[in-house]
């Protein structure tokens, strides 16, 4: 599955990407922010991560930005199983695009593939000490719960403090997404 925004095409990862990929995330500020991705970041996860299965009712897309020369790699955001919603999104910015606005837009582009899917009730969250990814949750709609839970980080080997937002896509009072 692909999806354009304005600036990005969200695309599959293929094996080619694993090099691209692991340029972007084997970056101790970026992994310690992500609840699954192990520190240190290694080669092998990169290429364990372009090889898996989707799931085409919940998909993982390369965020990436078209160049001239073919595209970079801006990051990564996927839409996974929820325990406790119809789905949960999980991204990351590599980061020298962080500022740009691309989390946002390509939470945006995401959440209309959700809808397209058929899913309903998003959840997602942030490390309290990762304000600027709950910045991104409000930007593109999501409202906070008032929840903060544990959740276990891989690469901080701990359980980390977490915020928790909610999006009910087919909700007619829910707060409009602002604008990038």
């Amino acid at each position: 599955m692909f999806h354009v925004t304005e600036r990005l095409l969200l695309r599959p990862a293929w094996p080619e990407d694993a090099d691209a990929l692991f340029g972007g995330i084997a970056d101790e500020g970026v992994v310690r922010n992500l609840a699954r991705a192990p520190w240190p970041y290694l080669p092998k996860h990169a290429r364990e991560f372009v090889m898996r299965e989707q799931d085409p009712r919940y998909p993982v897309f390369l965020i990436t930005l078209p160049t001239s020369e073919g595209s970079e790699v801006v990051g990564c955001i996927g839409i996974d199983r929820s325990e406790t919603a119809d789905a949960e999104i999980g991204y990351w910015i590599a980061r020298p695009y962080w500022g740009r606005g691309f989390a946002s837009e390509a939470g945006r582009g995401v959440l209309e593939v959700a809808r397209l899917l058929g899913h309903y009730r998003i959840e997602a969250g942030h490390f309290v000490d990762n304000p600027a990814s709950g910045r991104v949750l409000r930007k593109i709609g999501f409202l906070p719960t008032g929840k903060v839970a544990p959740r276990h980080s891989c690469a901080r080997g701990e359980d980390v403090s977490c915020a928790l937002f909610k999006l009910d896509l087919d909700a007619e009072d829910q707060v409009a997404p602002q604008a990038a």
